[in-house]
């Protein structure tokens, strides 16, 4: 729906609008949505420029470095810089004396190779499939095939791989999720894992949480997590379990994090030869087969999120082509052993991540369990504060492989993760806040659009006129009131032949008719010269095309003006936080750049279309229409037209200098002297 919006805001004819207008949102797994995913923006971009050799020449030079002495990595914020010591390292591999004073694009493709290199992690971040680098969503542990990293990440991914680097992008058009459900007058939704975020929904979203009861009592129980020192013992003890539950028949569902980690159990099983399945985004062709067979006697699957929101394991299997006495057989004596049991080899970093894997047991009144298995070299323990428990662990001397299970400890783990659920939190925020000023240029600047898309040809032809009256507008009243000396003609002439080509003739004519003129009486010839070649397009083009043409321009110039703002606001963002040092507020100084620059679009919307009305053709018909034009060209006149009233052309014009004897610029074959001269006076 977001990108359908974006396309919808790119269209170039009414008959591409595809969506309604924003009445009412009914969202299902709401939380996912508008919170997990809120993080990333939506972008559409278009290829830019060839990708150069630059990614694969600075991919090598940081594999060259080392993470002791060469750079830091903040986990925590997800920053990688170089210190001193490599920094040095690389001016000298590079024979630079200062990085930071080379060429901007030298600085930009070290970093992002830096960044591929430490911060993003084969089979976790990505996979490398069929010769490309295909994001995995890590919160449901599923591929996003056509989704690519901005600002030439992708691209250093792609050469720290080794695979095909693809066309750098430039962005077209981008919302944030958050921003786009917000243009709903009535938003809802529902999923099983709400309450832990009801104030961010209530703070962005302005929506309650309700809680509503499940409709059979939940029989499944809950265990305490076991924590261990380190990763080893942890799974040393997870694969013990799994065979002893394995070995009575109950079926097994181990959540992984990552495909990696998936990797990583799979090899542990298979040591102790114990039959499972592997579920991840590598193989999720086979996800309906594997998790129909997971809620089986003796069935054992290991799965990445892939397995946890929105899945339904049946205990017994899926009934569907089995005979139902066998199939209720089975089914009863799953019950029996307990139901399905959830292991889970590491604690997310969100709570409702592990709720919605444990939510997959004990479905509608059924029997099940579920058990988190942690260590302290975990991720999450490892970043957001494990140190209060690995330092009681050291002074209690508790041995590698021995569990601790104690209040104190899963106290930390909920801590750890509450702090970051409010750290991810401040972010979506803090994307808000800033998202929030371009929000308002975005509405503005669409419905400006949608009404200029959806017009009819008097509007578009006023919006045209009203473009070519404020640029003349501005060129009469720039120079002195007081009258017009030579020199001051000679630059309005010049700056008017950018917006109307002249022949050298007219425009010396012109000159000589400004000179001693008041701003008045420039701004009323200039009009109707204006108004002379304007009346001669319209006899041209006719009635019909003209306001296509005129709508073509508007729209390309839209286009391509609001990608550069685009750019624009990207590049005054990211050096927006050196503000903070000047002891301002780094949101209020966007807010007022911001409003600046969009103020500066506007009036280069109305400048650019002016100087690009008189310059735009009909492009020669395509080369079939074309043979069949010259088969008959015997039977028709010169000036005969094509289909739609258009005259039959072989160039466009796009020059400032125009001799009279010259081709017209309107394209009907005449000299300009006998076409559309403008007759000056």
């Amino acid at each position: 729906f977001g990108f359908d919006y974006l396309r919808d805001n790119m269209a170039k004819s009414p008959e591409q609008l595809v969506q309604r207008p924003h009445h009412f949102a009914i969202v299902d797994e709401v939380d996912s949505i508008l919170i997990d995913e809120a993080r990333t923006p939506l972008i559409i971009s278009a290829p830019d420029s060839e990708a150069t050799d630059q990614y694969v020449r600075f991919s090598e030079l940081i594999r060259g470095l080392s993470a002791d002495t060469d750079f830091e990595v903040d986990e925590k914020q997800r920053t990688a810089n170089l210190t001193d010591h490599g920094l040095r390292k690389l001016e000298k591999i590079l024979n630079v004396e200062n990085l930071y004073q080379q060429d901007y694009q030298s600085l930009h493709h070290l970093e992002q190779a830096l960044k591929a290199q430490t911060l993003f992690i084969k089979d976790r971040d990505y996979v490398v499939k069929d010769d490309q680098v295909i994001i995995v969503d890590d919160h449901t542990g599923r591929l996003m095939f056509g989704r690519r990293y901005s600002d030439g990440l992708h691209q250093a991914i792609e050469a720290k791989e080794g695979v095909k680097i693809q066309q750098e992008s430039r962005t077209m058009a981008t919302i944030s999720l958050q921003n786009y459900f917000r243009l709903y007058k009535k938003l809802s939704g529902m999923t099983g894992t709400a309450a832990t975020e009801a104030e961010e929904f209530k703070k962005i979203y302005n929506l309650d949480v309700l809680i509503i009861p499940t409709n059979k009592p939940n029989v499944r129980e809950d265990y305490s997590d076991i924590i261990y020192k380190t990763q080893r013992a942890k799974y040393g003890a997870l694969v013990a379990e799994i065979q002893e539950l394995h070995a009575k028949g109950q079926p097994v569902l181990i959540g992984t994090k990552s495909i990696e980690q998936n990797d990583v159990v799979g090899q542990y099983l298979k040591k102790k030869h114990i039959a499972h399945q592997v579920l991840n985004a590598k193989n999720h062709e086979n996800e309906a087969l594997i998790i129909s067979e997971a809620g089986r006697l003796g069935a054992v699957t290991v799965a990445t999120n892939i397995a946890g929101r929105g899945v339904d394991i049946m205990l017994g299997g899926d009934p569907q082509g089995r005979d139902p006495k066998e199939w209720n057989k089975e089914a009863d004596k799953v019950k029996e052993m307990g139901g399905l049991h959830i292991i889970g080899a590491v604690r997310h970093e969100s709570r409702r991540i592990d709720n919605q894997l444990r939510g997959r047991a004990g479905r509608q009144g059924d029997p099940g369990s579920t058990r988190f298995y942690i260590s302290l070299e975990d991720d999450i323990m490892r970043i957001f504060g494990g140190e209060q428990v690995s330092k009681l662990m050291d002074f209690l001397k508790v041995p590698d492989d021995q569990p601790l299970e104690a209040g104190m400890v899963t106290r930390a783990i909920e801590t750890a993760q509450t702090k970051v659920e409010s750290f991810y939190f401040d972010q979506r925020k803090h994307l808000v806040d800033y998202d929030d000023v371009m929000n308002k240029q975005r509405q503005i600047f669409y419905a400006r659009r949608h009404s200029l898309l959806t017009g009819g040809p008097e509007a578009v032809t006023a919006q045209v006129d009203q473009a070519l009256e404020k640029e003349i507008d501005y060129l009469s009243n720039i120079y002195a009131a007081s009258g017009i000396n030579k020199t001051e003609a000679d630059q309005i002439g010049k700056d008017f032949q950018s917006i109307l080509p002249l022949d050298p003739r007219s425009a010396d004519s012109l000159e000589k008719n400004l000179s001693g003129k008041t701003g008045e009486e420039v701004k009323e010839m200039l009009w109707k010269i204006i108004l002379q070649a304007r009346s001669a397009q319209k006899d041209h083009f006719g009635k019909e095309v003209l306001p296509q043409v005129e709508r073509y321009v508007l729209l390309e110039t839209y286009d391509e003006l609001w990608m550069n703002h685009l750019d624009a606001i990207d590049n005054l963002r990211d050096g927006i936080g050196l503000r903070g040092y000047a002891q301002k507020d780094p949101l209020v100084e966007y807010k007022q750049e911001s409003f600046s620059m969009f103020e500066s679009l506007l009036s280069r919307i109305d400048s650019t279309v002016a100087h690009r009305i008189f310059r735009v053709q009909i492009n020669v018909p395509q080369p079939v229409r074309r043979r069949s034009i010259e088969r008959s060209s015997a039977n028709s006149s010169p000036d005969s037209l094509l289909p739609g009233g258009t005259p039959a052309q072989t160039s466009i014009k796009n020059t400032s200098k125009l001799g009279r004897n010259d081709p017209c610029w309107c394209g009907s074959g005449k000299k300009w002297k006998n076409c559309h001269y403008p007759k000056l006076g």
